[in-house]
């Protein structure tokens, strides 16, 4: 059931934001996308366009038995009646009410352009359409949003037609008149003077939909809020066509936090980062790094003068507690680093060095050697960790004695690869060889066979991700390698870096420091 009716949050990544080029949602996907958005705690979830296309009209059909929605409603989308045709015999709007979701939005032309050179009609016929469909719809027991495409490109040819349509739309019974900013090329101080005037002279519920082609759909949704909407649309993400559309992830955020306005259920706003990065993986698009509130990088802090700063108060360089969207703080080791840096990172990872100033100016000097060298430990905690233990003096499990790597072809064309590696474990001198599809695949198996002899309990451990990165490309073949490497014991993952010219010892470095960092898990 719907929150009492206050301040709308209406999320259409089902329908506007699966325009994005890329992204196929199969009803499987729709269903699960609008649980997560339920979860989250929109109001209203808008998943497609029933009659209009097969797969939403089944996504439809599924939602009655598969969708329990306990935070939003299910909407509707689709066109008024046509011109020239009674509403009751136009099939479009029928199958509006076949999908029987309980709220319907109808997308009208409010530009007197596109009246005339699109639908080809009269204004009045377009407003009769309309007025129709939202009167019929209501009567239906449906409740009913109207979508003013093109609204602010109209307003600068004929500022009073839109208002006109608005006026036509709440006299028929509609909710809300949506104030669609289509083309995406408003700026905040213009939708400001435009949604109060439109506000003033209407007097009727309005609502926003913004999409990014000047880069202020988010911008200008909360300019708009701020004039008086009390409805703001948006999509997953910013999922939408071309550039895109307002950040649910986003504006919701800057709505709650910054303008006060209770837009989601309580402890719901936790849930950003979680739901953001799911939505994500369904669609198959990375997760934006650096996207706002939800972004990896949202809180993350590289510059020593930051750090310094961050010791003493958390606040003083983060515009919100990152934990309120769910997201942490992080801080950045690199060649920047100075020696609060080292130290906050280090706490981040359970290391106190305080009270050991030795120890972290030992760090320091390490990382910005390395760094000028090509490492970097940005993303490879596990490889900083251990850096950092080195420098305490501590011992890091085992010793290598050397590595080997055969890659042969035969007369078939037959691709053999084998790796011998030799380690001191425990006393013990280790010689581990296998094979493997590739130099790596066969390096990893022989020193994770060689530890698992002491240590079987790691045999579960796998590499999940492999980067290579060229650091000097205009020395081609004999360019310097960056290879940073994800590892899991399938319950956390760790990532490690290797720098060399030759791309194998790279790798070889980044497994290193894997089996090394998969061993002191152990201890701990």
């Amino acid at each position: 059931m719907a929150r009492p009716d206050g301040f709308h949050v209406y999320d259409t990544t089902l329908r506007d934001g699966a325009q994005r080029e890329g992204i196929s949602y199969s009803v499987n996907d729709k269903l699960a996308v609008a649980r997560l958005l339920d979860d989250y705690g929109v109001g209203f979830i808008e998943g497609g366009w029933p009659g209009a296309l097969p797969k939403d009209t089944e996504f439809f059909q599924r939602a009655q038995s598969e969708l329990s929605l306990k935070n939003a409603e299910l909407v509707a989308f689709g066109a008024t009646r046509k011109a020239g045709v009674a509403v009751e015999e136009d099939q479009q709007v029928r199958a509006l009410l076949d999908s029987q979701a309980p709220v319907i939005t109808l997308v009208a032309k409010s530009d007197v352009r596109h009246v005339a050179e699109a639908l080809r009609t009269t204004l009045d016929e377009n407003e009769a359409m309309v007025r129709d469909t939202v009167r019929f719809l209501v009567s239906e027991g449906r409740r009913v949003f109207v979508d003013m495409e093109h609204f602010f490109d109209g307003y600068k040819h004929d500022r009073d037609y839109g208002v006109r349509l608005l006026i036509a739309a709440a006299d028929a019974g509609a909710s809300v008149g949506v104030l669609c900013d289509t083309n995406g090329g408003m700026l905040p101080h213009g939708m400001f003077e435009v949604v109060t005037d439109v506000k003033e002279r209407s007097g009727v519920r309005l609502g926003i939909h913004c999409q990014d082609d000047t880069g202020c759909a988010i911008a200008n949704s909360v300019s708009a809020v701020e004039a008086g909407v009390s409805h703001v649309q948006c999509t997953a993400n910013g999922y939408g066509e071309r550039t895109g559309n307002a950040d649910l992830f986003v504006v919701v955020p800057n709505l709650q936090l910054k303008l006060g306005i209770d837009c989601l259920p309580d402890g719901a706003l936790q849930e950003t980062v979680r739901i953001s990065h799911a939505i994500a993986e369904i669609a198959n698009i990375a997760p934006n790094t650096h996207q706002p509130y939800a972004g990896w990088a949202s809180f993350a802090h590289k510059a020593g003068l930051h750090a310094s700063a961050l010791k003493v108060n958390a606040d003083l360089y983060n515009h919100i507690d990152p934990s309120v969207v769910g997201n942490q703080q992080n801080v950045l080791v690199t060649e920047m680093a100075g020696r609060a840096s080292i130290e906050l990172k280090g706490a981040e990872l359970g290391h106190d060095l305080s009270g050991k100033p030795e120890v972290v100016s030992r760090v320091v000097e390490q990382v910005k050697v390395l760094e000028s060298q090509g490492w970097s430990f940005e993303a490879a905690d596990a490889s900083f960790e251990l850096l950092i233990l080195g420098s305490e003096g501590k011992e890091l499990s085992f010793e290598v004695e050397s590595w080997r790597t055969i890659v042969e072809q035969d007369a078939d064309g037959v691709v053999r690869t084998e790796a011998t590696v030799k380690i001191h474990l425990d006393g013990e001198r280790i010689i581990s060889t296998a094979e493997g599809n590739g130099p790596v695949n066969a390096l990893d198996r022989a020193l994770r066979r060689a530890i698992v002899q002491k240590y079987p309990e790691l045999e579960g451990m796998r590499l999940v991700d492999y980067k290579v990165r060229i650091l000097d490309e205009k020395a081609g073949t004999g360019a310097k390698t960056r290879v940073l490497i994800g590892t899991t014991d399938g319950q956390d993952s760790w990532s490690t870096v290797g720098v060399h010219e030759n791309v194998i010892a790279a790798s070889w470095r980044s497994l290193e420091d894997a089996v090394r960092y998969g061993l002191l898990r152990l201890s701990r």
